[in-house]
């Protein structure tokens, strides 16, 4: 299972039935887990942690010293949980002193060319799509949708069962179940295909949709939405999920369609 042609630290940890292809390169201080595929050309240096039955497509690098000046050269890692695809040319780069890791969660799919900034902490079950940037100290919560060429500003949030479209820059918080677009980006509605193909029910995004009317629609400042949801909308999960992310947002959150 391990070619000839492959450079493996004898410090690395490998479990069983990993496979790793010609020239693939892997540092010590290394753990891969079961039945995880290194491809050809791949590059997993000192720090990365790599979950069960991953596949690392050829060019990824992963747990490359971070991009950031402060760096000093502190012991930290790049963790990708099981099940996760990095496609060729992905690059995500360890943690710094700030959260000492960079995580990506199980059942995640990084097309060609995304790069992961250091302490990102990225969820389970997300899709980013090819040329994605995500800088630094970043969060994306689980099932988040992000597409293709989308430039994510550190410090960033993004919700849950998000949907991002291509090409947007993103500079500000994303609320959970949304979908924005344009520039600068904005909120354009409630991504009520995704949650209907995760089970949502019609009353689930109805309630959502409702929340939202009176966060981005309705010509209200944001407190004074808040403060509506909180008194005269039914405490459920989702209500509660959104109203604890917009309260907590340090960056503020993204734009209503019309600039409300």
């Amino acid at each position: 299972m391990i070619s000839e042609l492959a450079y493996i630290h004898p410090d690395a940890k490998l479990g069983n039935n990993v496979k790793v292809e010609a020239f693939a390169w892997i540092d010590k201080n290394v753990v891969i887990g079961d039945y995880t595929w290194v491809g050809p050309n791949a590059t997993i240096m000192e720090g990365a942690r790599i979950g069960k039955s991953c596949k690392i497509f050829p060019g990824a690098v992963v747990s490359a010293i971070p991009q950031d000046l402060k760096f000093n050269g502190e012991e930290t890692t790049a963790e990708i949980g099981d099940n996760t695809t990095l496609r060729e040319c992905v690059t995500v780069n360890r943690g710094t002193a700030s959260k000492g890791k960079t995580v990506v969660g199980n059942n995640c799919l990084l097309m060609a060319y995304v790069h992961i900034g250091h302490d990102s902490f990225l969820g389970n079950n997300i899709i980013i799509s090819n040329s994605t940037n995500v800088a630094g100290e970043i969060i994306i919560d689980d099932f988040a949708i992000i597409s293709g060429d989308v430039q994510i500003h550190q410090f960033v949030h993004i919700g849950g069962h998000v949907m991002i479209s291509g090409g947007s820059l993103v500079r500000k918080d994303v609320p959970p179940y949304i979908t924005v677009a344009h520039e600068p980006v904005s909120y354009v509605g409630v991504n009520s295909i995704g949650l209907r193909r995760r089970g949502f029910t019609n009353e689930q995004i109805t309630l959502i949709q409702d929340i939202y009317r009176e966060i981005f629609v309705k010509e209200q400042n944001v407190t004074q939405a808040l403060k509506y949801i909180e008194s005269e909308i039914e405490v459920t999960q989702e209500r509660d999920y959104i109203l604890d992310f917009v309260k907590n947002s340090e960056r503020g959150i993204v734009r209503g369609y019309n600039g409300v």
